[in-house]
């Protein structure tokens, strides 16, 4: 629904910010490295992932679409909610984590709160194809990557796909995927997955 938001922060935390968009306030859950990322900016682009659960609405924020699409990662990882996914992406920059699932560092996950010994293998166990997989998408350079990404989405929001399914089916299907990342390619991922 919301892809990104461009606006003045107009409050900030270690968790939080709070960002005035056409005169409208949106409290927006941020990790740590987004927060370093945007400590000395007044005016700012955030990518954004909004959660719907019965009683809340939560949009969550990233510096970066390479954060972002960890964040979706984490989701898709079995009993990893998106508290656990936020804390590991605090605790973590996208690279590291993507080294220790790559090197099967569970006693490193373990190290994150609300993580135990199941959480960190499952995490590991879930996304170890990915990790590597990961650099097809994140290669691109980014405006052009943000570009294709966002024009897939919106391309597939129009044929009736929510885009929170669209984005968990996309980095799904990217884990496999060899090819050149076009919005075509990316559509028709999608739409397979």
């Amino acid at each position: 629904m919301i892809a990104y938001l461009h606006g003045t922060l107009t409050d900030k935390s270690p968790t939080q910010v709070i960002m005035d968009v056409g005169g409208i306030g949106y409290e927006v859950q941020i990790t740590l490295n987004t927060y370093e990322a945007l400590k000395e900016a007044t005016t700012c682009k955030i990518f954004t992932y909004l959660h719907i659960t019965q009683d809340a609405y939560t949009v969550y924020g990233f510096s970066d679409m390479v954060e972002k699409q960890w964040f979706l990662q984490l989701l898709g990882v079995n009993s990893i909610g998106s508290r656990t996914a936020m804390t590991v992406l605090s605790y973590l920059k996208p690279d590291q984590l993507q080294q220790i699932i790559m090197k099967q560092q569970v006693d490193v996950l373990q190290g994150i709160k609300g993580i135990g010994q199941k959480g960190a293998q499952r995490i590991i166990l879930e996304l170890a194809g990915k990790a590597a997989k990961m650099d097809a998408v994140l290669s691109t350079p980014f405006s052009q990557q943000d570009a294709i990404y966002q024009e897939a989405i919106a391309a597939l929001a129009k044929l009736g796909i929510l885009k929170a399914t669209a984005e968990k089916t996309l980095a799904k299907s990217l884990k496999n995927y060899q090819g050149e990342v076009t919005v075509e390619a990316l559509i028709r991922l999608a739409l397979q997955g």
